[in-house]
């Protein structure tokens, strides 16, 4: 990745294939809603050792089981093909939760987890989606486990001190190891 995609951006799509004539781009969205392309304003696009580029979003909208994305500059199906398999990416600064008790997946992977107790349980490493709601992977040396993101079990999120607190339950610790 080269600089101009850095750590302050995030992954948030791949485009699979231009979407008619007219430069529309049929894009695999990593994003829970296509709203996210259009709160961002703009994607950066990175395809190979390319150098990015930047464009404005026209329209982000869902279509069948992809997302449909046309942004400026982009005009054709040729200029649309050179853009088959890039990669886009917003700024992280350009999401915003709906709620203060929404949070996206860059800001939770990392937290160190500890039981309401104190005792530390290990650290959140990745998060399955699962139509219920999501399951927090927490790794501890060789052993990981498995932590449903509910509000019986988390108990509070602190990203300034980067810690995810969860209710002490008996079983989950042992039966959710895999």
């Amino acid at each position: 990745m080269s600089e101009a995609v850095n750590s302050d951006f995030i992954l948030l799509g791949k485009i699979v294939r231009p979407h008619g004539l007219d430069g529309t781009l049929r894009v695999q969205s990593y994003a829970d809603s296509p709203e996210s392309f259009g709160q961002a304003g703009r994607v950066v696009l990175k395809k190979g050792h390319s150098p990015p580029r930047e464009c404005r979003v026209r329209f982000a909208g869902p279509h069948k089981n992809v997302l449909l994305l046309r942004l400026e500059g982009i005009h054709g199906i040729e200029e649309a093909e050179a853009w088959r398999g890039a990669e886009i990416y917003i700024r992280k600064d350009a999401l915003r939760a709906e709620n203060d008790d929404e949070y996206f997946w860059h800001e939770l992977i990392g937290l160190q987890v500890f039981l309401d107790t104190g005792a530390p349980v290990g650290t959140l490493t990745d998060i399955l989606p699962t139509r219920g709601s999501d399951v927090y992977i927490v790794r501890s040396g060789d052993r990981e486990i498995l932590i449903p993101a509910v509000r019986e079990v988390v108990r509070e999120i602190d990203l300034v001190r980067k810690r995810l607190i969860i209710k002490e339950m008996e079983g989950l610790l042992d039966l959710n190891e895999v």
